[in-house]
């Protein structure tokens, strides 16, 4: 196990690279953590759960919800879970977000960690100290900034990974590329997913991690750069739920849309190989959608601006900014890209 801490403002966070599960008992006391988990992982990797004290939750997106939360924090009382205690999450984004998110309200919050089981998880969900949960058809409208003690990466959990999962992996990772590392993005070019195994995936995973953490570390209550990581999710979540789209398959058709709205905003000239990388790792790059409706929803996000909303656009490939987008202007764009 490799551990490179991450300071942040109020709190620091132990990125454990390189490492097993049984590496959870050098950073968790047993006897006084509570593991947060759901079927699906349950079900797949028991042995590891042996001796920990567990809840296990429904799999999918819908249950990250605050019925789930409150679930939780009912277990925990029966549990007698105390100030002094840890939980910790493990599994993809929807468990780790519900983890964190009760973790930062239980008793006014008590000593969280993670265990990312999903790529998304590790190179994403996990890293950055966004907690919540969705509410109706809106995505994370509820919940805290809270740095988690730790991270612990166990790419063995990846063995179990079905395909899709591991698409929308790549999906976040096109999407640093995008934002922020040509260079990245030409390495991603060069190959497939099939290109990354063994430690060029615990490269990879490392440095797509590090590189969303040291973003949070500049501006770790999203007033800045840190938006920076929306691009794409903008409309990815919108469509998200409104399609039962996976979260990769969202933000993959989000950033084509937002790549193409790039080349009427700024002169972006990359949308062909944007697309092009897209579709190489599986992932879709077009939906037939009304705008109309889909802007109507999007007024409600939280990155709303007035009749504006603040999108995330490219400049260049490795170049983002982020610029306020009439409503309008936005629907007549779009249109163009739906045609």
């Amino acid at each position: 196990m490799q551990k490179k801490t991450i300071r942040f403002s109020h709190a620091s966070t132990d990125c454990c690279f390189r490492g097993r599960f049984s590496d959870l008992k050098k950073l968790a006391d047993l006897r006084r953590s509570v593991i947060i988990t759901d079927e699906h992982v349950f079900r797949l990797h028991p042995r590891k759960f042996t001796g920990w004290n567990c809840i296990i939750l429904k799999s999918g997106e819908k249950y990250k919800a605050q019925a789930t939360a409150d679930a939780v924090i009912g277990q925990l009382l029966l549990m007698e879970a105390d100030r002094y205690c840890t939980l910790v999450g493990v599994g993809g984004g929807v468990v780790t977000d519900l983890t964190g998110y009760v973790g930062s309200i239980y008793l006014r919050g008590v000593r969280t960690g993670f265990v990312p089981t999903t790529l998304l998880g590790m190179v994403d969900a996990a890293v950055g100290g966004k907690n919540g949960v969705n509410v109706n058809d809106y995505k994370n409208l509820v919940g805290t900034i809270r740095q988690p003690a730790f991270i612990l990466y166990d790419v063995d959990f990846l063995a179990t990974l079905p395909e899709a999962e591991w698409r929308n992996g790549f999906a976040e990772i096109i999407k640093h590329a995008c934002i922020a590392n040509s260079r990245l993005f030409r390495l991603l070019e060069s190959g497939g997913p099939e290109s990354f195994r063994g430690r060029e995936l615990e490269t990879l995973i490392e440095r797509n991690a590090l590189f969303k953490a040291a973003l949070v570390k500049q501006d770790e209550f999203e007033s800045g750069p840190r938006k920076l990581l929306n691009f794409g999710h903008t409309l990815g979540h919108a469509l998200e739920h409104r399609f039962e789209l996976s979260h990769g398959q969202a933000i993959s058709i989000g950033m084509s849309c937002a790549s193409h709205i790039s080349e009427a905003l700024t002169g972006f000239r990359g949308t062909g190989r944007v697309v092009n990388l897209l579709q190489a790792y599986g992932l879709p790059a077009f939906a037939s959608f009304d705008p109309e409706v889909l802007v109507a929803a999007l007024q409600k996000d939280k990155k709303r601006r007035g009749r504006a909303i603040d999108f995330v656009l490219l400049e260049k490939i490795g170049k983002a900014v982020i610029k306020p987008v009439p409503v309008k202007r936005l629907v007549r764009i779009l249109k163009t890209v739906v045609a």
